[in-house]
């Protein structure tokens, strides 16, 4: 939930040419990118520990989905109260309370691991995601207050891009650590004790890899705190945050609230399906470490794409270029449910190309013309992002009554990139409000 004070409930540092307010505090804006980078890793790392934890609890596709479930719930459930407790107590507190509960979600992966029971790693992950809603209530603001107002636009971008950074490396470490561990037994030849001594030994990888972010989480949490003061004269507005749902009753934003949902929710499906979709025999037929490796060219695709669209956005309009790469989406899929082998297996890899601009440019376009709402807005978007919740289960249902074929579980995703070209050829009008 995006929370934007006036250039005066600031006392600044400095002030631009412009009349614009900032705060000269370059070495918190490093470590806001800092925090980008992170919640894009941890974001991504869901793909690796879904194919893990589906193995090792002989999990169904619906049930393995659970796990982003798990996380993106929390967006919803935690928005609007951590976007109550950042008007309390400010930006550097808020973020730093964030950063010490992701830190406990992490934290959660040993008993998780200890019981080896599915449950607990579910609440692990939906701690792990509350602290990352909180901290994501402050990070945009923020990067937008330290510098000059007049380029925040651009310290965004590049605070993204440190965003789709992390989304590409994360995986590479993950799919080592936490898939190449995979023993020959499989967790479905085995059970009583056996099974639950195999799962906690199979489950200790991912909790060193969740307690190495619990120390990085720390640490930055500590530089935060440190900082806490470092916004003189802060405050916030305290009026109602529910008020924001009204705008759903604009044409434009409510359309681009449910394709934010949509996108989101098809993104997280697909890179959930990777591994497994590479597995197949008549694509890839990889093994767990394999197939994991391949998450970072999803992911990197993305990465690539933003400064590509970037780019292209300044000649071309964007409502255009949304419509392009959703269609492109489509048809992507269309060729890798048609086809085997290399090709299939490069056209859902390339979908994370097509992914690159959505994001920003459904935010930007629902949001034209909402003027002094428009923080109300990215309020209400942010809670959109629950689509990563509730898109992958359901794909994975579908993918579970059809026996595992995933050919047809992609059909789902497909819609959503259908919508989101359609908004794109709705949003060409380019009216700046709808009622």
């Amino acid at each position: 939930m995006a929370l934007a004070p006036s250039a005066a409930s600031l006392a600044p540092d400095s002030a631009d040419n412009d009349g614009g307010m900032h705060i000269d505090a370059p070495e918190l804006r490093l470590f806001v990118m800092a925090l980008f980078f992170i919640f894009g890793g941890i974001t991504s790392l869901n793909d690796v520990i879904i194919p893990k934890l589906k193995e090792l609890f002989t999990l169904n596709y619906m049930q393995a989905m659970l796990i982003q479930t798990a996380f993106f719930a929390a967006y919803a459930i935690i928005g609007i109260p951590g976007a109550a407790i950042v008007k309390r107590v400010g930006y550097m507190r808020g973020a730093a309370i964030g950063l010490l509960t992701m830190m406990a979600g992490c934290l959660l992966f040993i008993p998780a691991s200890g019981t080896a029971t599915f449950g607990l790693f579910l609440l692990a992950l939906f701690v792990l995601a509350s602290g990352v809603t909180i901290v994501q209530v402050v990070a945009n603001p923020l990067i937008s207050l330290l510098g000059p107002a007049k380029t925040a636009g651009s310290r965004l971008t590049f605070a993204q891009a440190f965003n789709s950074l992390g989304t590409t490396i994360f995986p590479i470490v993950g799919s080592i650590v936490m898939l190449g561990s995979l023993a020959k037994v499989k967790a479905s030849d085995l059970s009583g004790a056996a099974l639950d001594a195999y799962r906690s030994a199979e489950t200790v990888a991912v909790v060193h890899s969740y307690l190495g972010l619990a120390v990085a989480l720390a640490i930055v949490a500590g530089v935060v705190w440190a900082n806490r003061n470092r916004l003189k004269g802060e405050h916030h507005d305290h009026g109602a945050v529910l008020k924001s749902f009204d705008l759903l009753l604009r044409p434009r934003f409510g359309f681009g609230a449910l394709c934010i949902f949509l996108y989101v929710g098809a993104e997280v499906a697909i890179g959930s399906l990777i591994v497994n979709y590479m597995r197949q025999p008549h694509v890839l037929g990889l093994s767990e470490l394999s197939a994991g490796a391949l998450i970072p060219l999803y992911w990197g695709g993305a990465l690539i794409g933003r400064f590509i669209g970037s780019a292209v956005m300044r000649t071309i309009d964007p409502a255009k270029v949304l419509a392009f790469n959703a269609v492109g989406a489509l048809l992507l899929i269309v060729i890798t449910t048609q086809t085997g082998g290399h090709l299939a297996a490069g056209s859902l890899l390339a979908i994370g190309l097509m992914n690159s601009i959505m994001f920003p440019t459904i935010f930007t376009l629902a949001c034209e013309g909402l003027g002094e709402r428009a923080a109300d807005g990215s309020g209400v978007i942010c809670m959109a992002i629950v689509g990563g919740a509730v898109i992958p289960p359901l794909t994975g249902t579908l993918a579970d009554l059809t026996g595992g074929n995933l050919e047809i579980a992609l059909i789902l995703p497909a819609v959503c990139y259908l919508v989101i070209a359609s908004f794109g050829v709705y949003a060409r009008q380019r009216v700046a409000l709808h009622t």
